[in-house]
């Protein structure tokens, strides 16, 4: 059974930084951030395939997508520096046996979800 298990989300005020681990199962090809605020729809983060990142123009410069590369170590980690009180959302982490560029072209999301972690950043 595939299992995606975030940590690290919180309370933080604003221009502080938390990091969310995302524990995974097994390995993917792919690893990903998205994250919704109320009212709000989805929104990519930041995304790891291999050793291909991406993120989104909001977080450019402030949020930082890695993984573990330990074998039997699939986690991947969203460093957030500089927090404002726009990021805040619940934060999901995704993941997938395909990469990024290939699930656009297929145009889906991600297979696999975790259950989402609280990121609350105060003025």
């Amino acid at each position: 059974q595939v299992r995606l298990v975030e940590s690290g989300g919180g309370s933080v005020q604003s221009g502080g930084s938390l990091r969310l681990s995302c524990a995974a199962s097994r390995y993917f090809v792919y690893m990903g951030w998205f994250r919704q605020a109320p009212g709000e729809e989805r929104e990519e983060v930041a995304t790891i395939d291999r050793s291909t990142t991406t993120y989104a123009d909001s977080v450019k410069g402030r949020f930082t997508i890695s993984r573990d590369r330990d074998i039997g170590k699939n986690t991947a980690y969203l460093q957030m520096n500089s927090l404002k009180p726009e990021d805040t959302a619940v934060y999901f982490c995704a993941a997938d046996d395909t990469a990024r560029s290939l699930m656009l072209l297929q145009r889906r999301v991600p297979a696999y979800w975790g259950q989402g972690t609280q990121v609350t950043v105060s003025s």
